[in-house]
């Protein structure tokens, strides 16, 4: 059912009492137009300007295409209109009907070359070859080539394998990003920006300066890339698009790190100054869930009312985990637990301290802010331990899962038990939801098992205000 008038504010916002039009602009098109694109509608009336944002909304997008035309280099309606003409021949059958569309074919390639610039001598008395403008020459050499199936835009598949892959948006923002770093690579190297034109000569070549193509991407980004392009070619081998994954086996040299160079569990002495280093309520019960359960940061921070019932957490699926994942309550969990869920609706959030992006475009995960607030809180304990040549601590919150697993594995647990407690991949066991099975009962004597260190060894100096701002009484 649509939305009244009166209450539709799809692409609107206020702004100094009259209402505006607003869009999101992709982020590959973010240098060139900014996060988003805004117009005055000069009303103040919120249905007059649900009756004139229609029109506003098609300009801003079409402003946004004419970018994107320019960043590709040729027109991109012209690469969609012969996406469809190569449908189209691709579906005919009988002679007739193949010769007229490639009859059409030509016909547009000429219209879309234009009108001769110049005409060139050809010698000996023959007739002037007729000349082209360079631009207009190689649109419609590219638009003959995709309509007759000789030529296949790089991107022309990526959204049906985003479809057929259920990924985060940040992975999928990962493959477009890795396809435009080919197809700028292609542009430079004067190689056609399609399918068929990436051999694994191609390929390799692309891998070996891809350094300098990424402006000097870590090696381990680059191979995230690398891999994005593998998993797009395999797809596409697989529905015969191409013939073979070129991409196979392809990676960038990188540098091992030395033994103890790894990122690594807590030591109980950290563990202690993070849950006692005068962290806000918010932060304490965060630390608290992520040490006595083993969870991803993300897991916990998206948690609601109704997965924490029956004495369990439900994680929703992260990861290659094939489903949401039950996990018994720590017995040290239960009143932080009674206390976040009092007085609010099943589908609640647990944690609405951190309600996520703002923009409708962010890729960030729901945790990020969460994430960032406590790194700032845990360098200010003075827990931390970074490595010349490695961008990120050896120690994060996923070292409060390495910890609980370490602990887990000290208490005398099984391995297979413990990793269907944290989400790892295992054979053969696995937690139903039922208090008296025998697998959560193990599960439950298991979680138990895992004590914090004491946290009344002496005082620990609080943690100073977390920004040189003043914050809110809550602090992180």
């Amino acid at each position: 059912m649509p939305k009244s008038s009166s209450t539709d504010r799809r692409w609107l916002e206020q702004h100094g009492g009259k209402w505006r039009v607003t869009i999101a602009v992709p982020r590959h098109l973010h240098a060139r137009l900014g996060t988003r694109l805004k117009t005055h509608l000069h009303t103040d009336s919120l249905a007059m300007a649900n009756k004139l944002k229609h029109r506003a909304v098609a300009e801003l997008r079409a402003r946004i295409e004419r970018e994107e035309d320019a960043r590709l280099g040729k027109p991109a309606a012209l690469v969609r209109e012969a996406l469809e003409v190569a449908d189209y021949l691709g579906a005919a059958v009988e002679h007739e009907d193949v010769k007229s569309i490639l009859d059409g074919i030509a016909e547009r390639v000429e219209d879309i070359k234009g009108p001769p610039v110049a005409a060139r001598p050809t010698g000996s008395g023959g007739r002037p070859e007729p000349q082209y403008a360079p631009e207009r020459a190689a649109l419609a050499a590219d638009f003959g080539a995709i309509a007759r199936g000789e030529a296949t835009p790089l991107a022309t598949h990526l959204e049906a394998f985003h479809a057929a892959n259920k990924v985060k948006a940040r992975t999928k923002a990962d493959a477009d990003r890795a396809v435009r770093y080919l197809s700028d690579w292609c542009r430079k190297e004067n190689l056609p920006i399609s399918l068929q034109a990436i051999t694994r000569k191609v390929a390799t070549n692309f891998a070996d300066g891809f350094t300098e193509t990424s402006g000097g991407l870590a090696p381990l980004t680059q191979n995230k890339y690398l891999s994005r392009l593998s998993q797009y070619w395999q797809y596409l081998a697989k529905r015969e698009f191409v013939a073979s994954n070129v991409w196979e086996g392809l990676s960038i040299k990188v540098e091992q790190t030395e033994h103890g160079e790894e990122e690594r569990a807590f030591t109980d002495e950290e563990v202690r100054k993070l849950l006692t280093g005068g962290a806000p309520q918010r932060m304490l019960d965060l630390m608290m869930i992520g040490a006595l359960s083993g969870a991803r940061l993300d897991a916990i921070v998206c948690l609601r009312v109704k997965d924490v019932t029956d004495g369990c957490f439900t994680f929703k699926r992260q990861k290659k985990e094939k489903s949401a994942r039950d996990v018994p309550i720590h017995p040290e969990l239960v009143e932080i637990i009674k206390r976040r869920s009092s007085g609010k609706a099943p589908d609640e959030p647990l944690f609405p301290d951190w309600p996520g992006p703002l923009k409708e475009d962010s890729l960030r995960e729901r945790s990020g802010k969460a994430s960032n607030q406590f790194t700032e809180y845990r360098r200010l304990c003075g827990v931390d331990e970074m490595v010349t040549g490695k961008r990120r601590s050896l120690v994060n919150f996923h070292s409060f899962r390495r910890w609980f697993t370490t602990k887990a594995e000290r208490a005398g647990n099984r391995d297979t038990l413990i990793a269907a407690i944290v989400g790892h991949k295992r054979a053969g066991m696995t937690l139903g939801r039922y208090s008296e099975g025998p697998e959560m009962r193990q599960a439950k004597r298991c979680i138990a098992s895992v004590k914090l260190p004491e946290l009344n060894k002496g005082p620990v100096k609080e943690a100073r205000a977390l920004t040189p701002r003043r914050r809110n009484a809550d602090g992180v």
